[in-house]
């Protein structure tokens, strides 16, 4: 169980603080609710049954700064999960958002900054989807990065090619 206060990845809604555990009245019977904040939207708030088993297991406890730098260091050995098929890869986008698991959003980051990195030299763009997934896949794990290493978002790009000790990299994720 979670604890007011603390903070959590919830699903594709981002790192969300609890700010409560209250009874609610939301199906006809008064039930404990988690009531989360996101901490980029504090206006406004989710409310996820403490019950209901599928909803809470998509909330994740925050990665320690010890898994995050063990994170930074898979980064450069991580392969790279294009995949051709619009329907199928935005399916699989969604569903690698959703389950919350960094190093397979690292992996979509780097498939995406590497293909919009190729269309770019062709003088083409990122598909707008393609686009809007790297975006959220980056505002989700930069801001987890920067809330636990109380650094600011926009610096957490630098700060992971500054910890990746790998010399041939050339795209930093």
């Amino acid at each position: 169980m979670f604890k007011i206060d603390e903070t959590v990845n919830y699903s594709s809604c981002g790192l969300c603080k609890i700010a409560d555990i209250a009874k609610k009245d939301f199906t006809g019977k008064n039930e404990d609710y988690y009531v989360l904040k996101p901490v980029t939207q504090e206006n406004l708030t989710y409310y996820v049954a403490v019950n209901n088993k599928s909803l809470t297991d998509k909330m994740y406890p925050t990665l320690s700064k010890s898994q995050i730098y063990e994170l930074i260091k898979a980064m450069p050995d991580e392969k790279e999960i294009w995949i051709d098929n619009d329907y199928v890869r935005q399916s699989k986008y969604k569903e690698i958002l959703a389950s919350g698991d960094r190093l397979e959003i690292v992996r979509m980051i780097k498939t995406l900054y590497s293909r919009k990195k190729r269309r770019v030299e062709k003088g083409k763009r990122l598909m707008k989807c393609d686009e809007n997934f790297l975006r959220e896949a980056e505002a989700n794990l930069y801001n987890e990065f920067a809330l636990v290493l109380d650094i600011k978002p926009d610096e957490v790009l630098p700060f992971i090619v500054s910890n990746i000790e790998v010399s041939d990299i050339k795209d930093p994720v």
